[in-house]
């Protein structure tokens, strides 16, 4: 990475650590249609911190790849801004890859505490695996090409809700004691991770070059 990127990645990073709670009206608003509960300068202003994380994100792209996300629906990016907004931890470095790794040892920690009756740590795991690190330069960087259309990224809502939605639920229960509850949303969290690779990625490690 050269330095460039790398003083906009911190940057950007340093911009959007205390930002979940003023963006949190606007992912209300965005994922429930609940604008009656913003005031329009709230609304307006979270918006627009939105819009420069995904701005700072895309200043980083290489131009191939910037014009195609520059390209993409209002709708898309609206999408885009409120599953961003729903994180608080953004990486200056690490890699999608690295991040995965990151949420599958929270997804272990998650399962432990169910298995052992540990309410935090079945708590304190689903937390942490719904508000997984960004990598650095957001998500579209480690996706491909082919996937940057408006079509393909707009199925990440429903794997956002499949994934984060339930593991944000699976904390709740798990919180208060109802390890039954947290233990039914196992499958639903699985099958959402599942899905998401089946779409944004290859089997891990494959090469096109055997034969």
């Amino acid at each position: 990475m050269s330095n460039q990127q790398t003083q906009t990645a911190k940057s950007s990073s340093n911009f959007l650590r205390p930002l979940k709670a003023c963006l949190l009206p606007v992912v209300m608003a965005l994922s429930i249609g609940g604008s009656s509960i913003l005031s329009s300068a709230q609304a307006a202003d979270g918006m627009e911190e939105l819009k420069q994380v995904l701005k700072g994100q895309i200043d980083m792209m290489k131009p191939e790849l910037a014009d195609k996300v520059k390209g993409l629906s209002t709708d898309t990016k609206m999408q885009l801004m409120a599953i961003l907004a729903m994180h608080s931890r953004y990486s200056d470095e690490a890699t999608l890859r690295q991040v995965m790794l990151e949420v599958l040892a929270d997804y272990q920690t998650m399962v432990m505490g169910i298995m052992t009756d540990s309410n935090e740590m079945a708590a304190d795991g689903a937390r942490r695996l719904a508000n997984h690190r960004i990598p650095v330069g957001g998500l579209l960087p480690y996706m491909g090409m082919e996937n940057i259309t408006d079509d393909r990224l707009a199925v990440l809502g429903t794997f956002n809700d499949s994934v984060e939605g339930n593991a944000n639920k699976l904390a709740d229960a798990a919180a208060a004691g109802d390890m039954a509850t947290a233990a039914s949303l196992l499958g639903d969290i699985t099958s959402g991770c599942v899905a998401c690779h089946a779409v944004f990625r290859s089997l891990p490690g494959k090469s096109d070059l055997l034969k």
